[in-house]
């Protein structure tokens, strides 16, 4: 909207410049019926130039109208305005039919100075009729194409739909819907245009669509006796007038129609009609927009919802499933389609409380609720603290254990300590040795206990420092074994290790722990006694060692968890065979820091199997080509 260039004190000036610029035929009189003005559009009406008749009578009533004109001037005189269609002379002496509106001429207090007539050709009125019935049939066709288009929620069919429709309303040839974007226009929707031109760019600025943004008006006509050649539009053969049309979604320009004209000819009633599209079509993009945001918040949170670790499930106002993740069904084995409808198989905490429950198949939840207050439902979220609740149980027992595991030596140590302290004279020289000899026995179990607390503290905080080089594994098996068969009369011990096996990549120092470690289990846990066997042999690029014995066994469910903190095989009998369950825990630690591993496997006739790898010398550690 541009500024008026009239003074806003002129006000006589803007009052005589309206009437010079009507399009309709002016003629005001004073009381005795001369003229007093006589504009252009008289002029041309009636043929008289406005200086022939100023200051005398217009002779264009006929006799025969006389008294219809006197009549009519009566009325206004009485208060009122009259519109009549009737018949006057022009100055060559034709009847013109005319449609005339007459009103009073007054002065500020109201006083009658005259009369002001308005007169136009009675066909314009037979146009306007046609023109308005016209209209009317066009605002109720587009009732119905706003209905057609906001049926439709997907965003590129509304965009084709506003397309044809503006087409069809304003008798268009052709018609497209541009997106601004950014410093560029794109086409995205289009009607009797090639496939081809949907998603051409055009540069805004130097674009109908950013003029037509810069005069601050929603609404353009353009016609280009020369075509459009420059423009994307040009393939439309014939192309002489271009519609544009702004559609605003959230107040803010979003993108335009246009409404293109090869064949017929547009004015104001297509641009009228244009921006009527305009702005029904910015409320369907909005509402598809919104619509397309909606239904992506939907998929996200359905994604989220059904990807969650953690249960999640939604319970109505009666307390029921109406929706169970995945993960629901996962953790607390009851399927969706059995859950939804029924109550959770659990108890609710109140809100913003926490509750661990165990249910019957063992596993332990933390569950939580939510209220939703604009639904009445309630939103559970649960997840599985089973492990936590396993380590928490077993730094219980760990600490038990330790103190039992400490108090037992020390108590012995002191024992003896204080008998030799008071009873040194009376003890034969037997006795003191004896003594001596248990305190020393004792001192080491104490030293072991805590090497074992410090390597697991180590490994639990990733910081078990090995150096990785060659060496023999023959030779630290051999040392680890010597001696091995007298230490009890009711375990067997075999060794075998073929003689060309090859030296291997680790730390000596770590796999005599990890090797002292499995044959001290391999006693412990076959109280019984039996065959402990110990093997290595090459597999491929690397050497497996292997330690058999025929005890107790590990059950399946433990054979993973045997190598985690704090967790034996057999805890129901932990005080029976002692430790404080990190022996293979630093085991794993150590033959992983080697760029080994470690696991157990059962026997077929009894007993556990603990298969250690390591690389061979002659493969790198950490490539699969051979060292050259």
């Amino acid at each position: 909207m541009g500024d008026s260039n009239i003074d806003e004190g002129d006000e006589d000036g803007l009052a005589r410049a309206v009437v010079a610029s009507s399009p309709d035929a002016v003629v005001a009189l004073d009381r005795d019926l001369t003229v007093l003005t006589w504009n252009g559009a008289a002029e041309r009406l009636f043929g008289w130039p406005a200086a022939e008749l100023l200051g005398r009578r217009a002779p264009i009533v006929p006799d025969e109208l006389m008294a219809e004109h006197n009549a009519v001037l009566e009325r206004v005189r009485n208060g009122g305005t009259v519109s009549l269609r009737t018949k006057r002379f022009d100055r060559d002496g034709r009847l013109l039919d005319l449609r005339v509106d007459t009103s009073a001429l007054c002065s500020e207090n109201g006083a009658l100075l005259g009369y002001v007539s308005v007169y136009h050709p009675a066909e314009d009125d037979d146009a306007a009729q046609g023109r308005a019935a016209r209209r009317a049939r066009l605002v109720r066709r587009l009732t119905d194409v706003v209905g057609d288009i906001n049926a439709e929620l997907d965003l590129p069919v509304v965009l084709d739909r506003i397309a044809a429709s503006l087409a069809e309303l304003t008798g268009a040839d052709a018609g497209g819907f541009v997106s601004i974007e950014g410093e560029e226009l794109r086409l995205v929707g289009l009607h009797e245009l090639p496939e081809a031109m949907r998603g051409v760019t055009a540069g805004l600025h130097t674009s109908l669509v950013g003029k037509l943004l810069r005069t601050g008006k929603t609404v353009l006509l353009e016609t280009g006796p020369d075509g459009f050649q420059d423009l994307i539009w040009a393939r439309l053969p014939g192309l002489h007038t271009i519609a544009v049309g702004i559609a605003a979604v959230g107040g803010r320009p979003y993108g335009a129609l246009y409404a293109l004209f090869a064949r017929r000819k547009a004015g104001h009633l297509e641009l009228e009609l244009l921006e009527l599209l305009a702005g029904h079509a910015g409320i369907a993009v909005g509402n598809a927009m919104a619509y397309q945001d909606a239904v992506r918040q939907r998929a996200h949170e359905r994604a989220v919802f059904d990807a969650s670790a953690d249960g999640i499930a939604v319970l109505d106002g009666t307390g029921s499933v109406v929706r169970w993740n995945p993960a629901a069904a996962r953790l607390t084995g009851l399927p969706g389609e059995k859950a939804i409808g029924g109550p959770p198989p659990f108890p609710l905490p109140e809100p913003g409380e926490k509750l661990t429950i165990q249910l019957p198949s063992g596993r332990w939840l933390d569950v939580l609720r939510a209220e939703i207050r604009e639904t009445g439902e309630i939103v559970v979220d649960f997840r599985d603290v089973t492990r936590a609740k396993e380590l928490e149980e077993a730094k219980d027992l760990f600490l038990a254990t330790t103190s039992h595991e400490l108090r037992t030596p020390i108590t012995i140590v002191r024992g003896f300590a204080s008998t030799l302290d008071s009873r040194w004279e009376h003890l034969s020289d037997e006795e003191r040795r004896s003594a001596v000899h248990t305190i020393a026995e004792r001192a080491r179990s104490l030293g072991r206990l805590m090497d074992h607390l410090l390597l697991g503290a180590r490994a639990g905080a990733d910081e078990l420092k090995v150096e990785v080089e060659v060496f023999d594994l023959a030779e630290r098996v051999r040392a680890a074994t010597l001696g091995l068969p007298v230490l009890s009369a009711r375990h067997r011990v075999e060794v075998d290790i073929p003689p060309d096996l090859p030296p291997v990549y680790g730390d000596s120092l770590a796999t005599d722990i990890l090797l002292g470690q499995l044959l001290e289990n391999a006693f412990k846990y076959s109280p019984d006694g039996g065959l402990i066997r110990v093997e290595a042999r090459r597999e491929d690029d690397s050497v497996v060692l292997v330690v058999d014995d025929e005890g107790i066994g590990i059950a399946p469910a433990d054979r993973e968890r045997v190598f985690e903190r704090f967790v034996q095989a057999d805890s129901g009998d932990r005080r029976r065979f002692g430790g404080v369950g990190l022996g293979l825990y630093i085991v794993r630690s150590l033959a992983r820091a080697q760029g080994g591993d470690v696991s157990a496997l059962p026997r077929p006739d009894g007993g556990t199997r603990m298969r250690v790898v390591l690389k061979a010398a002659g493969w790198s550690a950490w490539s699969d080509t051979p060292d050259r």
